[in-house]
């Protein structure tokens, strides 16, 4: 008896310490996790929107005289790229004075509160976002295998400091700027887009920043479905000239900035009326075959 309490007094020691390896391991991991991002080539759109994110997360600046805006912040790691990619383009993140953002995923928010750090800004989410972003990614509709993970630091974010929450309809002003916000929930409870107008010599152009729509197997909530139908619609009533959305690839950032260096007129690539609709339809088409990403 006293050989087998020795045996399970050792075989308990050597698999807590297998657990807190994993979760140190893990957590460093989380930590340094680049999610396969790279710096990308910062560019305007039109006016004074700029693109400053990485390789596929995006992130896009709006420029200002009273100070500017960025809108969402990739993974922890992409933050510096961030930036580096607003000073390449000759500003600075400390005239950063307000941060926004679509959704509370780390590849989307973790780098918020880096960047939150570095220019003093003032974060503004959805009252459902805000949830997740001001405890580190813990988003009360994750599966909960995925939420303890959360909660022992292997997957989420640093928190950070909510400073204002807004409600569906409101406007965001700083100075001459002002950007909506639509709730358009779905792919997250708060999950939010964003409509501003953007001039361009002497043209106004009608900008969209569009959230993802895609229904998550990870994260599910009972009226989601009905959430994303209201979305499709709320999407499909805004005008638009410019569409962006979280992942650069989605709306085609690479080709888009390609074709704009021997365009004639530069922001034309980018006036895509048609490439909303169609990842409007696609969404909508995901949802009716039930398809889960």
């Amino acid at each position: 008896m006293p050989h087998f309490t020795k045996r399970c007094r050792l075989v308990v020691i050597v698999g807590l310490a297998s657990v807190l390896a994993l979760v140190l391991v893990g957590r460093w991991l989380n930590a340094t996790k680049q999610g396969g991002q790279g710096p990308a080539e910062p560019f305007r759109i039109a006016g004074n929107l700029y693109y400053v994110g990485a390789t596929d997360v995006s992130a896009f600046l709006i420029t200002g005289p009273e100070g500017h805006i960025v809108l969402d912040g990739g993974y922890p790691t992409t933050a510096p790229m961030i930036i580096a990619s607003i000073a390449k383009l000759g500003f600075s993140i400390k005239d950063v004075r307000v941060l926004l953002n679509s959704e509370p995923h780390p590849d989307h928010a973790g780098g918020l509160g880096v960047l939150q750090l570095e220019s003093g800004a003032e974060l503004w989410a959805s009252d459902a976002s805000a949830i997740a972003l001001a405890s580190g990614g813990d988003d009360p509709d994750i599966v909960l295998p995925l939420r303890a993970l959360v909660w022992v630091g292997v997957l989420g974010y640093p928190k950070m400091r909510v400073d204002h929450r807004f409600k569906d309809g409101d406007t965001i002003r700083l100075g001459p700027l002002a950007l909506t916000a639509h709730i358009t929930g779905g792919h997250t409870r708060g999950c939010t887009s964003w409509s501003f107008d953007v001039r361009d010599g002497d043209r106004v152009l009608n900008v969209v920043s569009a959230c993802d729509l895609g229904r998550l197997a990870t994260s599910q909530y009972p009226d989601q479905k009905a959430d994303l139908e209201r979305s499709f619609g709320v999407l499909r009533s805004l005008p638009v000239d410019i569409w962006v959305t979280c992942h650069a690839r989605w709306w085609g950032r690479y080709r888009k900035f390609v074709a704009s260096a021997s365009a004639k007129d530069p922001v034309e690539p980018f006036i895509d009326p048609e490439g909303y609709k169609a990842y409007i339809d696609s969404a909508e088409a995901d949802l009716r075959n039930g398809r889960l990403h």
